[in-house]
């Protein structure tokens, strides 16, 4: 963040049209420098939060990859799915202990609750997948429809983490531009896998399906934060409606004070107003 007394005028460039650069502007780029870096440090740490980081991704994998590790050698439904899905639920009970937040946790245990129930239900285990597989195709089509209506899912997420909610659609067209990028990126990332898993799912051995699918969790994930993330971090940085809104507030409370301490300067008059 730039010193106070370092700061430009936000209405004026740090460095004139057509000018070369000299020492006395050196300080505003250094300052300009400095602000693209917290931006960056700032959308680095939001998608962190909201993608639930590399302990999310565990708690996301870990179960699948039981599953099938298990099926692959004893070929034991069952056994196979209650096992990942107590793996899952230790997760959640180890999240709740530690006092972290379990949003992501209780995804994933949901998402092998489901795989569990279907697999049982059919007895085929490449079931135990296939409520994954749906949610990303839906999820695929939700980032792709959404952008083209201008309104980006990747934007309606992200907005309330960086505290400026729906400010991009109007008040910052920069950035609304990126979370459709990011968005489409999105998309076809997830449609790309799906193309890959469900010909597997129909024609496939269950075992190498099981695998691939395990595979295809981590790589397209982390694809998809590493190009929202550049996206974001050349966008122009987030409206903080939160701020503006105490702003506000406070503006009205000492609004308020100065009417009252006016009122009890003139002393009768607000009487006789009685």
């Amino acid at each position: 963040m730039t010193p106070p007394d370092k700061q430009t005028d936000p209405a004026r460039p740090a460095v004139e049209p057509g000018a070369t650069g000299t020492d006395d502007e050196r300080p505003a780029d250094t300052g300009a420098s400095q602000a693209e870096g917290g931006s960056q440090a700032v959308t680095e740490a939001a998608l962190f939060e909201a993608f639930g980081g590399v302990r999310g991704l565990i708690e996301t994998t870990v179960p699948g990859l039981v599953f099938i590790a298990m099926f692959t050698v004893n070929k034991d439904l069952h056994t196979a799915a209650i096992t990942a899905l107590v793996i899952s639920g230790v997760m959640v009970v180890v999240r709740l202990l530690r006092k972290d937040t379990v949003k992501h946790a209780f995804s994933g245990i949901f998402g092998v609750g489901f795989g569990v129930l279907f697999a049982m239900m059919t007895g085929n285990a490449k079931d135990f997948y296939l409520p994954g597989m749906l949610y990303t195709l839906g999820l695929a089509l939700g980032y792709i429809v959404t952008s083209l209506a201008g309104v980006p899912l990747l934007g309606l997420v992200l907005g309330p983490v960086f505290k400026e909610n729906l400010s991009w659609r109007k008040r910052n067209p920069g950035r609304k531009k990126a979370y459709t990028k990011a968005s489409y990126a999105w998309g076809f990332i997830l449609l790309g896998k799906s193309a890959v898993l469900f010909p597997l799912y129909f024609w496939g051995d269950t075992t190498q399906f099981g695998w691939v699918t395990v595979v295809l969790k981590i790589p397209p994930f982390l694809l998809a934060v590493y190009l929202t993330w550049i996206f974001l971090a050349k966008a122009p940085p987030p409206i903080n409606v939160i701020a503006e809104m105490e702003a506000e507030d406070e503006a009205a409370k000492a609004e308020k004070a100065a009417a009252k301490a006016a009122t009890a300067e003139a002393g009768t008059p607000g009487r006789h107003r009685r």
